[in-house]
């Protein structure tokens, strides 16, 4: 694998549509949504890296707890996020290397956050 601008041209400032081209989460709780920005992830031979957009739409729940082999950052953008029963409003972050246990997730009201999955 090359460097990222093998995978997907340089991407200039400009406005990101976050009404129109959103996708459920494969695998993902009802409610959970993505929208791809840039890169690739490829999780069967650990490598690379993809940022995107996580929205949960109002009132969904994930009840299940995660577990990756990649690391993982998160920026809140716009809401209010439970998570394990803690709340959690912008701006917030977090950084989760291989193996962290994280979730249960919840946002009644709804929220969007920006995430970066990488292997290093």
């Amino acid at each position: 694998m090359g460097d990222i601008a093998d995978i997907k041209p340089p991407i200039p400032f400009g406005a990101v549509d976050l009404e129109n081209g959103w996708e459920q989460v494969p695998g993902g709780a009802p409610g959970v949504q993505q929208k791809m920005l840039s890169g690739l992830l490829e999780e069967d031979v650990k490598r690379g890296v993809r940022t995107r957009l996580i929205r949960f739409l109002p009132g969904t729940v994930a009840p299940d707890q995660f577990l990756h082999d990649y690391w993982e950052e998160v920026y809140l953008m716009d809401g209010i996020l439970i998570a394990a029963g803690e709340e959690f409003s912008t701006p917030c972050y977090a950084c989760r290397p291989p193996g962290t246990p994280h979730g249960p997730f919840s946002s009644p009201q709804g929220c969007v956050f920006f995430e970066i999955q990488y292997y290093v």
